[in-house]
């Protein structure tokens, strides 16, 4: 090597030593577990629940309340029963699903651990792709699948699910510390 490729060396250590460590993007949120609590503190529309991690909780709500649909804004959390949740990410994160991320989740009073997340390749614990439901809803609700949206029906009625949201276990620990 010779002595220019050195200092050259040398100073591109220098910048990349003195660079700030890099953080999420401004359109994107660190999610861990700990990000999802009690699902009835998200905001209710029609049935499910929408929340927004990046703070533009009234963009979310926008879309969600949408007769003609969108696209949903980074940051958005859009959530049916305690244990599965989608959250849209940042424009050209992932062209498969739209941008959104799925998550199956264990939860307890604890609070919440990963059983899988990713975005083509999430298995809910009853043994269905996330995507390959998802998929199916009309491209102008942003694979939100709701009745008349395109999706198959899921197997349990507006009963057994609004009981499954109430028995959330992670609300009953926060409502045990009140």
């Amino acid at each position: 090597m010779t002595e220019l490729s050195f200092s050259r060396i040398a100073a591109l250590s220098a910048v990349l030593l003195l660079a700030p460590a890099s953080a999420p993007a401004a359109d994107e949120a660190e999610i861990t577990a700990e990000t999802f609590g009690c699902l009835t503190d998200m905001t209710p529309v029609r049935g499910f629940f929408v929340d927004n991690l990046l703070g533009d909780l009234e963009a979310t709500l926008g879309i969600a309340n949408s007769a003609d649909g969108g696209v949903y804004p980074p940051g958005s959390v859009v959530q049916l029963v305690p244990t599965e949740v989608m959250v849209k990410r940042g424009a050209g994160w992932s062209p498969e699903t739209n941008d959104w991320e799925f998550f199956e989740l264990n939860v307890s009073a604890d609070g919440s651990s990963f059983r899988g997340r990713g975005t083509t390749d999430v298995i809910n614990r009853f043994g269905g792709n996330c995507l390959d439901c998802h998929i199916l809803a009309e491209p102008q609700w942003d694979m939100i699948c709701e009745t008349g949206h395109g999706c198959a029906p899921i197997p349990i009625t507006r009963e057994q699910i609004t009981a499954i949201q109430n028995a959330d276990p992670r609300c009953v620990a926060g409502r045990a510390e009140d």
